[in-house]
């Protein structure tokens, strides 16, 4: 569906050009019927002007071209003619016409007629005819004819002008529509980058710095703000209600297990069951959390500090077994992620990492044009090349030979694409291990993928 400004632009658009073009049809209607009506009222002069010296030469017609006093109508095909038939059927005609002669109206009407036709040389031109009675009760057929080709030309220069006058004309219109259109969706637009801040800034919207049409939407979206801000709120803390509820009955049931363990009952299967149900009931938990937080582009998360308490936790877990473990991140490297959700994605793959690596795991943050990307890397076994996507499924293990349930990478990935971030399974190229990216986007680009999931 096209956007407001492209409907308002197209609209515009449309009805400047039909009004430039209705009145184009109009006005250059007008003038060339204004032309040719003062073509033809100068041919009427011009036959009055013949009529006159008629009356003074209906004796000898032969003194006619002498009398008549306009030097086109000397020259042969000058494009000015005048043609004279006596009472007798003589025909008299100017010099311009050589040896042509005019078409005359088969009823030979007695008021004045105009009339296209062709003459000299298959000239197109522009006649009038009368026939006259002359005092002596003599009767004659009076023509004047005259070129249409400087008329055309004239029509033509007219069309060109108009032509040239209404495409800017046109020109003027559309940046009219345009910046009409802009300023009529300038409110619009600054509604939308106010929602934007207000999630941000956590503030309610102020009708009253919008036009009396939009501010009816303003309380609406301020009515929709305050209720998404209470969901998310209760949502969570529900979550984390959920979370301590089941902790401990979890809790018990491990303890007696592994009491009974302790005397010598069999409790494997009990307690790797037990396992799975705590990694499932953590997953929907981060299910839950990630579906109402993720969407809140307000979470801001100092992934800086959180780096550094992992860098203590697991440099010191992998110190006891024996293993070294890197760390570099850029400093003040802020994320839009909730800090509980980041910390158990990254908490995961470095459990992961520090169980399967040989000597060695890293982690690495820094910023990238496209937002933060993450790196944790070990020199353990890795994956095999064409299994990343077996790895990647709910609950998927390429080798049982280590304790786990294989739900971190599924929890991770299930919180990561909340926020519209990304992993991906590589090899590392600095230890020939697993390597695990994850990119979290910025700003604008958090913003286009919440845009198009709406």
């Amino acid at each position: 569906m096209l956007s407001l400004r492209r409907r308002a632009m197209i609209g515009g658009a449309l009805s400047a050009m039909a009004s430039i073009l209705v009145g184009a049809f109009v006005l250059l209607s007008s003038i060339e019927n204004n032309v040719l009506d003062r073509f033809d009222r100068a041919l009427a002069d011009r036959h009055s002007q013949l009529v006159v010296v008629l009356s003074g030469s209906s004796n000898d017609p032969s003194l006619l071209s002498e009398r008549v006093y306009d030097p086109a109508y000397s020259t042969p095909y000058s494009g000015r003619y005048w043609q004279i038939t006596g009472p007798d059927g003589t025909v008299y005609t100017s010099n311009s016409m050589f040896d042509s002669a005019l078409r005359e109206p088969v009823d030979s009407p007695s008021a004045l007629t105009l009339r296209s036709i062709m003459g000299p040389e298959g000239e197109p031109i522009r006649s009038i005819y009368q026939k006259i009675t002359l005092e002596d009760g003599s009767a004659w057929g009076v023509s004047v004819a005259e070129s249409l080709t400087a008329l055309t030309a004239e029509r033509q220069q007219t069309r060109r002008s108009l032509l040239l006058a209404f495409v800017l004309v046109g020109l003027l219109g559309l940046a009219g529509a345009f910046l009409q259109t802009t300023t009529i969706l300038h409110p619009l637009d600054k509604l939308r980058r106010d929602v934007a801040m207000r999630w941000e800034q956590d503030e309610d919207l102020t009708p009253s710095d919008y036009p009396e049409e939009v501010a009816p939407l303003v309380a609406d979206i301020n009515e929709l703000l305050s209720r998404n801000r209470d969901i998310i709120a209760r949502a969570r803390r529900q979550a984390a209600d959920l979370a301590h509820a089941l902790k401990t009955p979890t809790a018990i049931l491990r303890n007696e297990l592994t009491l009974l363990a302790a005397q010598n009952h069999d409790m494997h299967a009990s307690l790797d069951a037990l396992d799975r149900v705590d990694a499932q009931l953590g997953r929907s938990l981060a299910r839950m959390r990630a579906a109402n937080s993720g969407a809140a582009v307000n979470i801001r998360t100092d992934l800086s500090n959180s780096v550094a308490r992992f860098t203590r936790l697991f440099s010191s877990m992998a110190e006891r077994e024996g293993k070294a473990m890197h760390t570099a991140c850029a400093p003040e490297l802020n994320i839009r992620m909730d800090q509980q959700d980041i910390e158990e994605v990254i908490g995961n793959l470095l459990d992961n990492a520090l169980k399967w690596c040989e000597t060695e795991i890293s982690l690495t943050a820094r910023k990238t044009t496209g937002g933060v990307e993450i790196l944790i890397e070990d020199d353990g076994p890795g994956i095999p090349e064409g299994r990343e996507r077996d790895a990647l499924k709910s609950g998927g293990r390429l080798d049982s030979s280590k304790p786990g349930t294989g739900l971190g990478l599924a929890i991770a990935i299930d919180l990561l694409q909340a926020y519209g971030a990304v992993l991906n399974l590589e090899k590392s190229a600095r230890f020939g291990g697993l390597a695990v990216r994850i990119v979290i986007p910025g700003k604008s680009r958090m913003a286009v993928l919440q845009k198009a999931a709406a």
